[in-house]
């Protein structure tokens, strides 16, 4: 495709797919936002005729439109990522084709950028979504979610490994191509091993048969179907897994960045949201820590009242059987305290481990719920 001086937008950014785009990373993605743009009013005008005013104009109109997928408006990442893809296009269309004599795009406002998302998984969402993927006809789903929360690699990343990468025995998964350019050395956790295992190891070829589309759709599925509120995506597993890696206390910033391949401090930075309830101990220092333990553990527990004929019961839904029941409603939870208090105390000195609150995985009417604290109080609405 040859390009002259009057050559139109949608022409130029056509040669400028194949000779500049095909060799992104991020062809895919890119190929579509070209579209985008070429379908544009943009797309009819002249190269060397676009201005700042008219870069402006497509700016405001995408902002005021609608996804069609979504059907909610056009973020201002994704008109952010188009203006800094049209303002690459005229820097080269200026200084190697000889198309224009300015980049308009440069003196344009950009859309302010959003905040970077903070989501974490609650407990209950991490066991909901492994019992989930534990039990998905496909294996693959798993092993993939449990690399992703205990290595921090990327989607594209996790479906490109390839068996003759993976030291079992090291428990070492080498990245020979990464999304910024440089390759990787990941170091495995026992249980990123065990799912790579689980999968039947193979002398050579790729681990995973997903493909990014199939991943998507298997994920949206699976959200849609635990009606998890605020749903998360699944690169959200890449800054749980970030996340987690300072909360362990074990790494600095650069042995984290060296794990999760971020090149930018402050991107990992954004990616990094210590959960406050582990900031909470160091507050508490060596002096109390033997009391915080207890009382750690001594927090009210969610559970149901239902009542019958002839008595109330209530059950606490983070435990297996554990239940109370009494005369009246007062009675009930009074019984159920003493109840949860004997069961915390016994597995205190058994060395037992005490399940968190809120981690129930059973399907429960939230209006349905009450507190139960050990120490006396009860929670309702």
């Amino acid at each position: 495709m040859k390009i002259v001086k009057n050559s139109t937008l949608a022409l130029a950014l056509a040669h400028y797919k194949q000779k500049v785009s095909i060799l992104k990373k991020g062809y895919e993605q890119e190929r579509y936002r070209l579209k985008k743009i070429s379908d544009s009013f943009l797309g009819n005008k002249k190269v060397s005729t676009v201005t700042s005013v008219d870069i402006a104009t497509y700016r405001d109109q995408r902002l005021q439109a609608i996804n069609e997928r979504t059907m909610k408006p056009i973020s201002a990442a994704t008109v952010r990522l188009e203006l800094s893809l049209l303002s690459n296009f005229f820097d080269i269309a200026k200084i190697e084709w000889g198309l224009c004599n300015s980049n308009p795009v440069v003196k344009v406002r950009k859309p302010k950028a959003p905040p970077g998302r903070d989501r974490r998984l609650t407990t209950r969402e991490d066991r909901q979504i492994l019992r989930y993927c534990f039990g998905h006809t496909n294996k693959e789903f798993y092993s993939i979610v449990v690399i992703a929360l205990e290595t921090a690699m990327r989607q594209g990343e996790i479906l490109g490994l390839h068996w003759e990468n993976i030291n079992l025995r090291s428990r070492i998964a080498h990245l020979p191509e990464t999304k910024n350019g440089s390759k990787r050395d990941v170091p495995l956790s026992i249980k990123a091993r065990d799912a790579l295992i689980r999968l039947g190891p193979k002398p050579k070829g790729k681990v995973f048969t997903y493909t990014s589309n199939g991943l998507k759709s298997t994920w949206r599925f699976m959200i849609q179907k635990l009606k998890i509120v605020d749903p998360p995506h699944f690169h959200d597993l890449r800054h749980e897994a970030v996340s987690r890696l300072f909360e362990l206390g074990t790494f600095d910033i650069m042995e984290v960045a060296a794990i999760s391949g971020h090149k930018s401090l402050s991107m990992l930075k954004r990616y990094t949201h210590l959960k406050a309830a582990r900031l909470v101990k160091k507050l508490e220092g060596i002096k109390h820590k033997g009391k915080q333990a207890i009382l750690d553990c001594l927090v009210p527990y969610p559970a149901t009242l239902h009542n019958t004929k002839d008595w109330f019961q209530i059950k606490l839904l983070d435990f297996d059987n554990l239940v109370a029941r009494g005369s009246c409603k007062e009675t009930a939870i009074e019984n159920a305290q003493n109840t949860l208090l004997r069961f915390i105390l016994q597995s205190m000195r058994a060395s037992k481990k005490i399940p968190l609150p809120d981690q129930y995985l059973e399907l429960v009417n939230e209006k349905n719920i009450i507190m139960i604290d050990p120490l006396g109080a009860s929670y309702t609405d």
